[in-house]
């Protein structure tokens, strides 16, 4: 997968970093711990400027979280509500939770929404929250932007700087995603286990 990432920015330039990350958002194929690593190694050989491709990945991975904000935004609480109520028990959740949910989000939204976009696998559900709370858009693009930008120039000088090592980079980053991945499922099976509907 590493040489095929590779061999499309390479061929592709920004245009392929554009799409790779904006596909990783709407539908992760490929971890953007991959793509953005890849395009600060291949700036790192002089292929292109750091700064432009940590830009335009980015800009990928925005419209990646525009398209899933508008999303949840058109189903709207209103529309949630029934399929809670059908199939709460295997979301973990009740409609009282959502409510919950709502009020915790109004008042935290921005910084869930900063800080999620810098943590694997979370990143890419965050806008789903934002949406369905109706969350405004200026804010949301704003910290959206500032958290995708942040994590896009972390993975885009790691691979910079470690040029030649990017196989360690890959397999700490790979370990770190893993981690992420089995704790939320971890956490998934706890909820299934011990959720029971609020009174």
């Amino acid at each position: 997968m590493t040489d095929w990432v590779q061999d499309l920015i390479a061929q592709s330039g920004y245009l392929g970093v554009f799409l790779l990350m904006f596909l990783e958002t709407v539908f992760p194929p490929i971890p953007s711990e991959i793509i953005m690593s890849m395009a600060g190694l291949q700036a790192a050989k002089g292929g292109f400027s750091l700064t432009g491709v940590i830009l335009v990945g980015s800009a990928g991975a925005m419209l990646g979280n525009f398209f899933w904000y508008g999303a949840a935004r058109a189903l709207g609480m209103a529309r949630l509500k029934p399929l809670i109520e059908r199939y709460g028990r295997w979301l973990t959740m009740d409609w009282n939770e959502v409510v919950r949910g709502e009020r915790w989000f109004m008042r935290h939204g921005y910084l869930f929404v900063f800080i999620g976009r810098m943590l694997p696998t979370v990143r890419s559900l965050v806008s789903l929250p934002a949406g369905l709370m109706r969350m405004r858009l200026a804010p949301f693009l704003a910290w959206s932007s500032l958290g995708t930008i942040g994590w896009s120039a972390m993975l885009a000088i790691g691979g910079w700087v470690l040029g030649t090592r990017f196989a360690e980079m890959e397999a700490w980053l790979g370990v770190g995603s893993t981690l992420v991945v089995l704790a939320l499922a971890a956490f998934y099976l706890w909820r299934l286990i011990s959720w029971r509907p609020s009174r």
